[in-house]
Formats: C-alpha cells, structure tokens, sequence
C-alpha cells in the first residue's frame, strides 16, 4: 500500500562526467499506458516527450543535490529521477542510473554532436556544454502482439520475423529494437514485441509530433500498433509546471 499524490509526472536527467553535472538538463515525460487517451494497462513504455533546459528549479530541488556524492564515488554516465510534482511539492519516484530506453534514442535526436564524441569528452571527465537543438523532442515506440505481455505463443503466430517495410528508403528517426536482418530485408526479432522506435523533433511540440508521425507513416509491419497521441498531454502539463514555477531556470 502507499499513498497516492496527484499531479504532473516528469522526471529531470542529466549526463554526469565524474565530477559535475553536464548542462544543459533533460526534462521529460514518459507514456507508460498503452493506449491512446491514457488508458489500458501499463507497458515499460509507448512514448515520451522531452526538451533540453538548463539548471531549473525540478533539477536544482532533485539532482543537483547529489552533485558532491556523485562526485565522490567518480559516476559517470546518465541519471535520472522521475517523479510526481503538484502545488504542493516534489515527490521522487524513481531513479535511473543508466541510459533509458527509449530514453536514449529519443536524446540522439536533440543532441546537436557525434554521440562518439560526447561519451568520449564525458568519460574523460571534461567540462563542456552539450550541444542540443530548441525545442522539443518526441519517440514513439512501434510494437506488436504480445506487448505488453508475456505470451511466446502469440509472438509466434503473430509476431515473428513479420518484414518491416520502409515505404520509402528514408530511415531518420528510426532506431531499431527488437529486429533483425535476415535474407537483406528487416524483420521482426525477440518475443517481447517491441520493434522500433521512432523519434521527431521541431521548435514547437506540434512540430514535433507532425515529423514523427510522418516518419511512422512511412512504416508498414503487419499487426504493428502505436499510442497516437504522444505530445498531446504537454499542453495541459506545461501550464501547471510552469503556474508551480518548476520549469524556471535557475
């Protein structure tokens, strides 16, 4: 049992390089249901929104505070904490200390640098500003019976080795997951479902959400299934972040 508090879900990352945070910050949004209107049971996850800040107050009341430990134990790497904030407070969830997918593909699309570059200059532990694109980003994952749930026997029948077709050869924004390549064309791998990602970005969220819903409807796997509506919960969302004055840099 636990209580439970209302409010917006977001959670607030940051790449850490051995001695201090890298900025600017990651603040984003997950989508774990499995259907559009935020409905259906809960999945790893279907989509998530995001946007690159730097240091603002969700940061600076969360992980900021644990800049001096994690300097002292030399992590380097991604942390992220995700939690639930109303008028009233933070309440932590969550961390996660290692990349998030899709956490990370959907990051790939705003970093405005070769990724070899950025984890190299971070393990060296230098000090530098990452160079992310305005505006926002958006990934929404592709997947297919049985997802969300264990059932090899329907993967099977359903699911397996099923040929991902790219309508026109035009693969940005595509990150593979659970696919293979056999006989030169793409297929479906695994058993659990979970088939591509695809990420979209623009100035605005409704940009971002034209792109990468083009990109999908460039996308042809039989039995395949997506949330629609990723992004749309932003617009109510970033009115009570900001009225609560988390989004404010600092």
């Amino acid at each position: 049992m636990q209580k439970k508090v209302n409010g917006v879900e977001v959670a607030v990352g940051a790449f850490f390089n051995g001695n201090k945070f890298i900025y600017p910050v990651n603040v984003n949004f997950e989508h774990k249901r499995l259907f559009p209107g935020n409905i259906g049971p809960s999945t790893g996850e279907m989509g998530t929104t995001m946007f690159w800040s730097m240091p603002n107050k969700i940061f600076n009341s969360t992980l900021k505070k644990l800049e001096e430990k994690l300097a002292e134990e030399k992590y380097v790497g991604y942390i992220d904490i995700n939690c639930i904030v109303n008028g009233n407070g933070i309440y932590p969830l969550e961390f996660t200390t290692r990349f998030g997918y899709p956490t990370i593909f959907i990051q790939q699309e705003g970093i405005n640098m070769p990724m070899g570059e950025f984890f190299y200059r971070l393990a060296k532990g230098e000090s530098f500003e990452l160079k992310t694109k305005k505006g926002f980003q958006i990934g929404v994952r592709i997947i297919m019976p049985p997802y969300p749930f264990d059932d090899i026997p329907t993967f099977e029948l359903y699911s397996k080795e099923a040929v991902i077709v790219f309508k026109k050869k035009n693969y940005e924004g595509a990150h593979i997951e659970d696919a293979k390549l056999l006989n030169g064309e793409w297929v479906v791998a695994g058993d659990s479902g979970v088939v591509l990602t695809i990420t979209g970005s623009g100035l605005s969220m409704k940009q971002a959400q034209t792109q990468v819903y083009n990109r999908i409807d460039n996308i042809l796997i039989p039995n395949m299934y997506y949330r629609t509506d990723i992004g749309d919960r932003w617009y109510e969302d970033s009115d009570k972040l900001h009225v609560w004055g988390y989004l404010r840099e600092l």
